[in-house]
């Protein structure tokens, strides 16, 4: 049975481990999808000069070690960093040692997974379609929104999706960029970390796995069917 002050066995600090990394995972996909689907359809549907740049750069922190990700963050946007002190002096913004600062983390290593999704769903768009509304007198911005948007729209969500599933279970990153400091930053990766430094606490481990498997699990299921739905092959 689960003792008094907890749910289901996981403990207050548990708790407050999982609504965090689902907080930190929500705003880190949703603050960076306008950001993918510019990118995505950028490289998607236009050519100019440093487009192979821009996609490495893109895809640098698929290859990168989360470790350098994190530094780079706390070296850039830090209390002592030229980018962080300026924020926080000018804009009263901080990003180190908070939560949002694990969002920024996590986003920038879902981002890569984002972006080559929603590109190749634009990339699937039939561009007669957007031949014929251009033709038709319709403006870039207007073909956009009414023929590449909507068609391409399953596969933005399974990118947001995915960029979600890898962003609860970042630990590189965000460890050394706000490091774990329970109530602010502890999310359930560095929670299960911290389990692991203490005599006892394997059960509390097993929750947080399961818990975690079980939340990326569901959103990998989800981005499958929603991939799956935008080529036909689910149907109502």
């Amino acid at each position: 049975m689960a003792e008094p002050g907890t749910l289901l066995g996981f403990g207050p600090d548990e708790l407050l481990a999982i609504r965090l990394s689902l907080k930190v995972a929500a705003a880190a996909a949703l603050c960076s999808l306008p950001f993918g689907i510019a990118i995505a359809w950028l490289l998607a549907r236009r050519r100019f000069f440093g487009k192979s740049l821009l996609d490495a750069l893109v895809h640098l922190p698929l290859v990168l070690p989360p470790v350098v990700v994190g530094y780079a963050l706390l070296v850039l946007l830090g209390g002592n960093g030229v980018i962080g002190r300026w924020l926080e002096e000018t804009l009263g913004i901080s990003f180190a040692f908070r939560w949002t600062g694990a969002a920024l983390a996590s986003a920038i290593m879902g981002f890569p997974l984002m972006v080559r999704t929603i590109r190749l769903s634009i990339e699937n768009v039939d561009r007669r379609l957007e031949q014929a509304a251009a033709t038709l007198g319709a403006s870039p911005w207007r073909v956009f929104l009414t023929i590449t948007l909507p068609l391409a729209w399953p596969g933005v969500i399974a990118g947001a999706v995915l960029a979600f599933a890898k962003a609860l279970g970042e630990f590189g990153a965000t460890i050394t960029f706000v490091s774990n400091i329970p109530g602010e930053t502890q999310t359930v990766s560095s929670a299960i970390y911290g389990l692991m430094q203490v005599p006892g606490g394997e059960a509390g481990i097993w929750r947080l796995a399961a818990v975690s498997v079980a939340i990326s699990l569901a959103a990998l299921l989800a981005t499958e069917w929603l991939v799956r739905r935008q080529r036909g092959e689910v149907h109502d």
